[in-house]
């Protein structure tokens, strides 16, 4: 096999780590880079040999400078998302082992079990994916944890300062409306487990039509504790530009719909959805990298650029 993939980085010694943490007569027999991933190098793991027969496994590594400097928080909170989700109905993986300092691996990784089902970011069924996901939401949201169980609270992705709009708007009084808006302390919130990056990137389906289902939920690294704002903001602002601003727009009249409770004060919600969408500026072209890597070819700097603005003026009117 090789150990070193079309990626450039070495992996032979997360290989032989992996191989020492499989059941007996179990081996790898190939492995394929995953698509879609920023923060992390996927690699999905075909084994053979063992008493189950032929499966697959999920092996995440932190190969990137800034994440190699928070992997051991990032993947030991996630090792221990994973563990907690095991005994709920929220479909994540189930863990299998973690090596957040690298101690044994080429990087810090950690494996887990394949979840079945597809990213889908195209248009197709794009409504009927988004309710789906406003109830799984919800229900993530309404998990109950004991207090010692509890993640980290939540963190700001941006800050007033750290806020940079885009070189050619042709609005820069938008733009400092924005930012003016979070310029606030934090509104008081009901605090409840999140994602904290939910959205389509990070969820699986399965089926279609009638059949269409949420096969599984991804990515537990940023799992919080904070509003149930905040989480419905970032799905909302990814589905802006996904999918245009209207999409981005509906989603909390989803989440509503499925019995979800966000703040009444629309200047305290209107604060999440900007803290969010703000943190995307100037171009979203970070997440759009991968997105365009799963097929969204569309979704160029200037297509995003222009969706975001969109999206603050569309904030602004319904909120503001």
């Amino acid at each position: 096999m090789e150990t070193q993939g079309e990626s450039g980085e070495s992996w032979a010694a997360t290989r032989a780590w992996v191989e020492k943490t499989l059941p007996g007569g179990e081996r790898i027999e190939g492995a394929a880079l995953l698509r879609g991933g920023w923060t992390s190098r996927m690699r999905r793991l075909e084994l053979a040999g063992g008493a189950a027969g032929r499966r697959a496994l999920v092996l995440r590594s932190f190969v990137r400078p800034f994440y190699l400097r928070h992997a051991e928080g990032l993947l030991t909170r996630e090792a221990e998302i994973l563990r907690l989700l095991g005994g709920t109905d929220v479909p994540a993986a189930a863990l299998v082992a973690v090596d957040a300092t690298a101690q044994y691996c080429d990087h810090p990784s950690l494996l887990m079990s394949l979840l079945p089902g597809t990213v889908r970011l195209d248009g197709d069924e794009e409504d009927r994916r988004a309710g789906l996901m406003a109830r799984q939401l919800l229900a993530v949201h309404r998990l109950e944890v004991s207090e010692g169980d509890r993640p980290r609270a939540y963190q700001a992705w941006t800050s007033a300062e750290g806020v940079t709009p885009p070189e050619r708007t042709r609005r820069p009084e938008l733009w400092r409306r924005a930012v003016d808006v979070i310029r606030r302390e934090p509104p008081r919130y009901r605090a409840c487990f999140l994602h904290r990056d939910f959205h389509p990137g990070n969820v699986l389906f399965e089926g279609a039509g009638e059949e269409l289902r949420i096969s599984g939920v991804v990515d537990w690294v940023e799992t919080s504790w904070g509003p149930a704002d905040l989480d419905v903001a970032h799905c909302s602002t990814s589905l802006a530009l996904l999918h245009g601003v209207p999409a981005g727009m509906r989603f909390a009249d989803r989440y509503l719909a499925a019995g979800g409770t966000l703040t009444e004060d629309p200047a305290d919600h209107l604060y999440w959805r900007l803290l969010d969408a703000l943190a995307f500026a100037p171009d979203a072209e970070k997440v759009a990298v991968p997105w365009r890597a799963l097929g969204r070819t569309d979704l160029t700097p200037a297509v995003l650029a222009d969706r975001l603005e969109g999206y603050l003026e569309a904030l602004f009117a319904r909120y503001g």
